[in-house]
């Protein structure tokens, strides 16, 4: 692959990230890393975190900022993303990347096992969010409350365009398989399919805040977990013929789209969910 585009909103700006140890999240992690982002993220496996906090630190001269948590532990969600601020300074964008795409036939499905599903693959996502809107909305009004303060036009034009940098990105991973509802996957495939109407419905809640919500919705990335998993020769040569682009779908191209969402680029675009799947859907 070649190198990504440059960024130069990105640089110095805080970002968090959930479920960033590895897959798709690590490769996000070292992508914000190198657009010189203050990065923070949160993962159960702190083996693989330590490690890539480590590599990037040689890679980049700065470590991430790393926590250990369980997401469905939702205090201590919230209460992470808080101390992320608290070190790395002002939450500009939200990657909400942690999920569990464990197989489960629906006659196997349980009350219990159904709201584990729903607390990884969405209750999370909407308990950050509703944190990270906090963060973000009280740093918007501070700089608009700058602005009322103002007497001289010129300086309130100054302030004014300060304000254009304020909000922030939420940036929520769905799936296609929400678009596409393959078999002995119902919990997950309605986690996801909930992603998608959530972030519809958060970016109408925040836009006022200058906050912009989108989600992203993957085919079949190759990572670790599927290789080790579901990806077979077989499995893949199935998806080669079902796929417009036959080529394998890498972390990184997810994480890509993920810093254009996060960049002023993408400043008024919300509300909207961005397949990348090599033309399967």
């Amino acid at each position: 692959m070649g190198e990504s585009a440059n960024y130069p909103s990105l640089s110095g700006r805080c970002v968090f990230i959930t479920g960033g140890a590895t897959g798709i999240g690590a490769a996000m992690v070292e992508a914000f890393a190198l657009q010189n982002s203050k990065v923070a993220f949160v993962d159960l496996d702190s083996t693989a975190a330590e490690s890539l906090c480590e590599r990037l630190e040689l890679k980049t001269g700065r470590r991430p900022w790393f926590q250990q948590i369980d997401v469905t532990d939702v205090p201590a969600l919230q209460d992470s993303i808080k101390s992320a601020v608290a070190e790395l300074g002002p939450l500009q964008a939200l990657v909400n990347n942690a999920a569990n795409d464990q197989r489960h036939s629906p006659e196997n499905v349980t009350p219990e096992s159904w709201r584990d599903c729903m607390a990884i693959n969405l209750d999370a996502t909407f308990f950050a969010a509703q944190a990270a809107a906090k963060i973000m909305t009280e740093a918007t009004h501070q700089v608009k409350n700058q602005v009322k303060s103002q007497v001289k036009s010129q300086v309130k034009n100054q302030v004014k365009s300060q304000v254009k940098s304020q909000g922030g990105s939420i940036i929520n991973f769905s799936s296609i398989n929400a678009l596409l509802g393959p078999a002995n996957m119902p919990g997950y495939v309605a986690a996801k399919a909930g992603i998608v109407g959530l972030s519809k419905a958060l970016a109408a809640d925040y836009g006022e805040a200058d906050i912009r919500v989108n989600a992203i919705l993957p085919g079949w990335v190759v990572t670790e977990r599927q290789l080790d998993t579901w990806l077979t020769p077989e499995a893949e040569a199935d998806w080669m013929e079902q796929v417009s682009l036959k080529q394998r779908l890498l972390p990184e191209e997810v994480a890509n789209l993920a810093l254009f969402l996060a960049a002023d680029d993408s400043r008024m675009i919300t509300g909207q969910s961005f397949t990348i799947d090599g033309g399967r859907t």
